[in-house]
């Protein structure tokens, strides 16, 4: 929802408690660093500046720009580091040492992420975080003027979570999902978020998330024209389901996005909502399974 975790006051009470604080970075991780210096806001620290951080993870072929299948795991110190290597000994072949429990891997990744960080250095990330913070205040002035939408809290980096504007008249609201699929009929792809119900009873509500990168940049009068052109065309409209609404049968939707080369996400995201969360994870998987199964000769 592009906030940043209150990571000075948690990795505070695990170090009271003498348990190691884990910050999962695999978004920000490699581009908040240059996120000021590139004409962002100042951001707290949440890196291994702020006591009590023992290790960061981030994801490379994100903000990293590398291809997929390397990833960043960061230890503050050497006995943290150390258990994350294998060894074996106890058996009839050679010894057996790997710094990762993947003892058979391709290095090709690595050799390619290692390539792009070692090509972009600090000037070049710098360079692209620039154009992505130029792109994400272009964005969310866009948001901001859009009638019946809303940014949700503040956000920190180059993520956006789109909802509705509540305190507009029902008419004038736009539900972010249909805006979503009003914005890809124009080309442009925007992710549907359900809303959920916390373990402490507070509801973050249904979103629509925009990650923008250095690419949005070069696109911004087609996209923020695409945006409002979108939340004018649903404005106004909602997504309804019947009360007695039965479990669908996951083999038989599957069959209809094949047959018809569509998915209504809009529905699907409804049906989220409604069903128990943990019913619908199973449903997703078998959908996605019976999609993608070979068809009968």
């Amino acid at each position: 929802h592009g906030v940043l975790d209150p990571v000075a006051e948690v990795a505070e009470a695990a170090a009271g408690r003498g348990i190691p604080c884990h910050v999962d970075a695999c978004i920000g991780g490699l581009v908040l660093p240059f996120w000021a210096g590139a004409g962002g806001a100042e951001l707290p620290p949440w890196d291994f500046r702020v006591p009590g951080v023992t290790s960061i993870s981030a994801d490379l072929h994100k903000f990293g720009y590398a291809p997929k299948g390397a990833s960043l795991l960061l230890f503050a110190d050497r006995e943290l580091d150390l258990a994350r290597y294998f060894a074996l000994t106890d058996w009839p072949g050679y010894p057996v040492v790997n710094p990762t429990i993947l003892g058979s891997r391709s290095a090709t990744s690595l050799a390619a992420a290692w390539a792009v960080t070692a090509a972009l250095g600090v000037e070049g990330y710098t360079d692209l975080t620039r154009r992505t913070v130029a792109a994400t205040h272009e964005v969310a002035a866009c948001v901001g003027r859009i009638d019946g939408l809303r940014a949700l809290g503040e956000p920190a980096g180059p993520l956006l979570a789109v909802v509705t504007d509540d305190g507009v008249p029902a008419k004038q609201r736009v539900h972010p999902h249909l805006w979503a699929a009003a914005s890809a009929r124009r080309g442009f792809v925007l992710q549907g978020q359900p809303s959920l119900r916390q373990s402490d009873g507070s509801l973050v509500p249904r979103s629509t998330h925009l990650t923008i990168t250095p690419a949005t940049h070069d696109v911004i009068p087609e996209l923020t024209a695409t945006l409002r052109e979108a939340a004018d065309e649903v404005r106004g409209g909602t997504v309804d389901l019947p009360a007695d609404l039965p479990v669908p049968d996951p083999a038989a939707l599957a069959a209809s996005a094949r047959e018809s080369g569509d998915l209504d996400l809009t529905q699907v995201l409804a049906l989220i909502e409604k069903l128990p969360r943990d019913a619908t994870a199973g449903l997703l998987a078998q959908f996605l399974q019976a999609f993608t199964a070979p068809s009968a000769p």
